[in-house]
């Protein structure tokens, strides 16, 4: 039989035994020398043209399917409303009682607090979507969330991998809460793809990880030096932000300034370019520093799009005032490209009935699609990226 066939049947063996077996969350990754076939992800997928601003250039993506996601619950909602908690490993209090309803009895885990592990608990009715990235404040430590996932109506107490966001401070502080933030291109592809907690450090001090390209041919008009170099970052580190917290940076007075402007700006072209649309709604963006294409976040539905809409505007104008500003635009036709899938090794990760999470690689290009499996199948978020390392 053909190892890649053979590999695919076994780990679908496994996830139904698993799922068969009564053990409730369950997680598993297995890599299969198979490739996903490349292209039209979505045939309804279409590019607008392109909005255009200083070195940041994005191609509201559109589709005329548009998926009902009103049973799902982000992050930041339920953290606002108080429908899900999160806690240090080792509180007291996330604990349910054996009949499932919710309690306050003992902690659940007793290894006491970790850098890179939360308990989270979904008290809400309905299922949670997180996205790798989403910033939740507190604790002993700002963290950030490692992986898209999707946590079921009336789990357990969750162990959720995340990464600290906030190097100097280990420490009690207030209860964790909504940050509405999302990191910025560089930070989320350090915990998303490379899994790392030294390079997201890193990448909070640094401001971008992207490579320096040459300067332009067009001339030295066409090339400024980062708004957010490196100094310009230690120096708000000094002043602002002693603890490294990633929020105490990037919502600084001295980032603020050029932020601020910034996000305005593209949401006013935004809003005009995608408005009058007819029989299609816009579901996602492709994003392009200069002339380079480098990231994109397309979603199941525009009600989820627009949920994470401003947040994810926020953190590409970080990541642009953080990289030189070169005034290539990239070509409708590169962009066009990020709505295809890669080729390459699949790399999987289910929870039987409520999620699964998969990654292919094909060089520097990266995707990542999070499915709902309950009650139907439905990709909710697909992430594709050009790597900066």
């Amino acid at each position: 039989m053909d190892r890649n066939l053979l590999g695919s049947l076994l780990g679908s063996l496994l996830a139904t035994l698993l799922g068969l077996s009564g053990l409730g969350t369950v997680g598993f990754i297995f890599s299969a020398n198979s490739t996903t076939p490349p292209g039209k992800p979505s045939p309804d997928w279409r590019l607008l043209d392109p909005i255009t601003y200083e070195n940041l250039t994005i191609f509201p993506v559109v589709s005329s399917t548009d998926r009902d996601t009103a049973a799902f619950l982000t992050l930041d909602e339920g953290l606002a409303s108080g429908q899900v908690v999160v806690r240090e490993q080792g509180s007291e209090g996330m604990a349910r009682d054996r009949d499932g309803r919710d309690g306050v009895i003992r902690p659940t885990y007793s290894t006491g607090a970790s850098v890179n592990q939360l308990v989270l608990i979904n008290h809400s009715k309905r299922p949670l979507l997180l996205l790798a990235g989403e910033l939740v404040s507190g604790g002993k430590q700002d963290r950030i969330i490692g992986k898209d996932r999707v946590v079921p109506v009336g789990a357990d107490p969750l162990p959720l991998d995340v990464f600290c966001v906030e190097h100097g401070r280990w420490s009690a502080g207030a209860a964790f809460s909504n940050a509405n933030t999302i990191v910025h291109n560089s930070v989320r592809e350090q915990a998303a793809f490379e899994n790392d907690q030294g390079k997201v450090w890193t990448a909070v001090r640094g401001g971008s990880t992207a490579k320096s390209s040459p300067r332009s041919s067009a001339g030295a008009d066409a090339y400024a030096p980062p708004v957010l170099a490196g100094s310009i970052i230690s120096s708000t580190i000094a002043h602002d932000a002693p603890t490294e917290s990633y929020q105490k940076i990037y919502e600084s007075r001295s980032v603020r300034s050029s932020a601020d402007n910034y996000v305005e700006e593209i949401e006013r072209r935004f809003a005009r370019a995608t408005s009058g649309l007819k029989g299609e709604r816009v579901v996602g963006v492709i994003v392009a520093y200069g002339s380079e294409v480098a990231w994109s976040d397309i979603f199941a539905s525009s009600n989820l799009f627009h949920q994470y809409w401003k947040k994810l505007l926020r953190s590409y104008v970080v990541e642009s005032l953080a990289r030189p500003g070169y005034r290539e635009v990239a070509s409708r036709g590169d962009a066009s490209e990020f709505l295809r899938n890669p080729n390459g090794r699949v790399q999987e990760e289910t929870e039987p009935g409520v999620y699964r999470w998969r990654q292919v690689n094909q060089g520097r290009l990266s995707l990542i699609e999070l499915d709902a499996l309950d009650p139907t199948v439905l990709t909710l978020h697909r992430l594709l990226i050009h790597r900066t390392s």
